[in-house]
């Protein structure tokens, strides 16, 4: 089986807090660096989405011509992500050529198939700007939960999407002025409620999705399809054009809607990585009856890949790949209230590569991943999770393990005795923990699998407290080797385990015995016994420097201090992408 695993695009507008990373791109590491130590074929695809109001209006507040601000935007995210260690095979941007053609393709065989039509609507014209607002350039209140800062398309606090035309005091984003009015201006709809049969069973096939996701899409579906616009009164974006390839007349001054074009990117940066390697893209997204896909996303995106995407691919009436899996995440909030980009609140994710290497906060999100329900970021809770399970836990033990084993057998492998009554115990439970473990991995049940890792660390220790070789040194040398044999192969095995979560430690780890990084594949729990003695008798290894410091009450408070100003008092905060 070959795996095609994507996460959320993420927005160009700017820097992303820890909530994106946790809520998709992070996870959907976890698990394709799972499969590849599996030995599992994997491509992992991700992208900038570049295109709609808030790009426009970022580039005007850094006062930049928008194609410049978003090269400048894309670089940067790649290189935070870089930072982070997230694997992809290919991180693309939505407004490269690839896309604009398959955007337009999509658009043409819809309405080829009589699911787009022009409609004539009634749109917010700013008489003070000179032009008409798409939603993302009006605010105002909205009419569900009355929260003042809700976007056209969607209020941030109830979670309604919206239409700009619904807001109570609607004002411009651009300028702040009331004076609106509603002017006639025409837009390409999609007609989902064509597709409502077809899409209800499509969904009511899926296994692989998450309850939260399952539920969001009965939801939509449940309340009815309707026709969507998929063009907006913008200038940056993907022309619209008619068959012939050119400027569809009445629309030269439109572009195609985000969030019709932004999923699509996730087929175009398949493209644009298949132009670079000179591999095919076809046989992972055309007729693909062998690869598995897996979409990793935040809640607030399950609507859009769970309904909007698939009308795009079914109504195509092309065999492209639907997904196969939908893992789906809660919010991580902000001492109990919502990240935001937009509000500049939370931790972003340049900030936290400056405060600490990457594996910490890697560890903390995904033992923390908001499957069940959201989860609240503390610096206090941060300080005890990094402390407990990466310093005193795993770091701890191959700090004593190398060390005494460097001391006291001359930096080598001990190779006399044979393994004992400990052992056996130990053999037994790692047996079935590792089953377990591959069990959630492959289920992506990303939180189980944190928690069984620490249990395997968890149980290295309690092995370790029972050899007691320093102790044991002094009256059997012979059992005491045994003991530190097995301890040193429980070091790699660590490592193994941990690789998908921590990988900077896992590299650091193997290199102290002289393994490279892919030399760790997942480990089999057929085969513990094994599996504990795959390092050469008499080979040799050097510690490794301090693998985790413990973050100490000061720099909590340090931090604490740091960023109260970006603590939240308003309970109706967005958790814009």
């Amino acid at each position: 089986m070959r795996y095609l695993v994507t996460s959320a695009l993420p927005y160009i507008n700017g820097i992303k807090h820890l909530g994106n990373l946790a809520g998709s791109m992070l996870p959907a590491d976890v698990h394709a660096r799972f499969r590849r130590m599996q030995g599992h074929e994997v491509l992992f695809i991700c992208a900038t989405d570049e295109h709609g109001a808030p790009a426009e209006l970022a580039a005007e507040e850094a006062h930049q011509p928008v194609h410049i601000y978003c090269d400048e935007q894309h670089a940067l995210q790649k290189r935070i992500y870089e930072g982070f260690r997230l694997s992809f095979d290919w991180f693309g941007r939505t407004s490269s050529i690839e896309n604009h053609r398959l955007t337009q393709h999509f658009s043409q065989k819809l309405e080829n198939h009589g699911l787009i039509a022009e409609r004539k609507t009634e749109q917010l014209y700013s008489v003070e700007d000179g032009r008409f607002l798409p939603d993302r350039y009006v605010e105002g209140t909205c009419p569900h939960c009355g929260y003042n800062n809700a976007r056209g398309d969607q209020c941030d606090s109830c979670g309604n999407l919206l239409d700009p035309t619904e807001l109570i005091n609607p004002r411009s984003k651009i300028s702040g002025s009331t004076q609106l009015e509603l002017r006639e201006t025409v837009n390409l709809f999609l007609l989902q409620q064509k597709m409502q049969t077809r899409v209800h069973d499509w969904v009511e096939r899926s296994t692989g999705w998450p309850v939260l996701a399952k539920s969001i899409a009965e939801k939509w579906l449940a309340e009815g399809l309707k026709e969507r616009s998929i063009t907006r009164d913008l200038s940056w974006g993907i022309p619209v054009v008619d068959k012939e390839g050119n400027p569809r007349p009445g629309f030269e001054n439109k572009v195609y809607y985000v969030w019709f074009d932004a999923p699509i990117g996730y087929i175009s940066a398949t493209q644009q990585w298949a132009a670079i390697t000179g591999q095919s893209w076809q046989v992972w997204w055309l007729d693909a009856t062998d690869v598995e896909y897996i979409q990793f996303m935040g809640k607030d995106n399950v609507a859009f890949h769970t309904v909007s995407f698939p009308i795009t691919l079914l109504g195509s009436q092309e065999p492209w790949k639907k997904v196969d899996r939908l893992k789906a995440f809660n919010w991580v909030n902000w001492y109990g209230d919502k990240f935001s980009t937009s509000h500049k609140r939370g931790i972003f994710m340049d900030q936290a590569l400056a405060l600490l290497p990457p594996d910490y906060w890697r560890w903390y999100l995904m033992a923390n991943a908001p499957e069940g329900g959201d989860f609240s970021f503390t610096w206090e809770s941060f300080q005890a999770t990094c402390n407990s399970d990466l310093a005193n836990n795993l770091g701890n033990f191959v700090n004593r393990v190398t060390r005494f084993a460097d001391t006291r057998f001359q930096g080598r492998v001990p190779q006399d005795g044979v393994p004992g009554e400990h052992e056996g115990h130990l053999f037994r439970e790692l047996e079935e923990r590792l089953s377990r473990l591959r069990r959630f991995h492959e289920q992506i049940e990303i939180k189980k699998a944190a928690s069984e890792t620490r249990a395997i660390w968890n149980l290295g220790n309690e092995y370790l407290t029972l050899a007691a070789p320093w102790t044991t040194i002094k009256t059997d040398p012979v059992k005491a080797g045994v003991a530190i044999r097995i301890a040193l192969n429980l070091c790699v095995l660590f490592a193994q385990v941990a690789r998908p979560f921590i990988p900077d430690t896992a590299e650091r780890i193997s290199e102290a015995f002289h393994l490279s990084p892919n030399q760790l594949s997942w480990p089999s729990a057929s085969s513990v016994e094994t599996l504990l003695d795959n390092l050469n008798a008499s080979s040799s290894f050097e510690p490794p420097p301090v693998l985790f410091h413990k973050i100490e009450d000061e720099w909590v408070r340090a931090q604490l201090e740091r960023f109260q100003g970006q603590a939240v008092t308003n309970s109706c905060a967005d958790s814009e992408a």
